[in-house]
C-alpha cells in the first residue's frame, strides 16, 4: 500500500464521502487481493446457499488507487 496517501475528498462537515467514495464490500475486496486472495471464489454457505464473502447484490472492485 501507498504509505500517507488520501483518498477522495468529504464535504466540508466530513460527514459524507463526495469524490472517491469506497464502499466496504470495495475495501474487503482489497483486502483479500492483498492477502493474495481472489474475492470472487471465496464462498461461505448460508442457508445452503453459496454467498460471496464480499456480498451478494453488488460487483466489488479492487480499489487500485492505494496500491503500490
Amino acid at each position: 500500500m501507498k504509505p500517507g496517501l488520501v483518498l477522495g475528498e468529504t464535504d466540508e462537515l466530513g460527514f459524507a464521502a463526495v469524490e472517491n467514495r469506497v464502499s466496504v464490500p470495495d475495501w474487503h475486496a482489497t483486502m483479500l487481493h492483498l492477502l493474495g486472495l481472489n474475492h470472487e471464489e471465496l464462498f461461505i454457505k448460508r442457508n445452503g446457499l453459496n454467498e460471496r464473502l464480499t456480498g451478494v447484490g453488488n460487483h466489488p472492485r479492487i480499489v487500485s488507487e492505494i496500491l503500490a
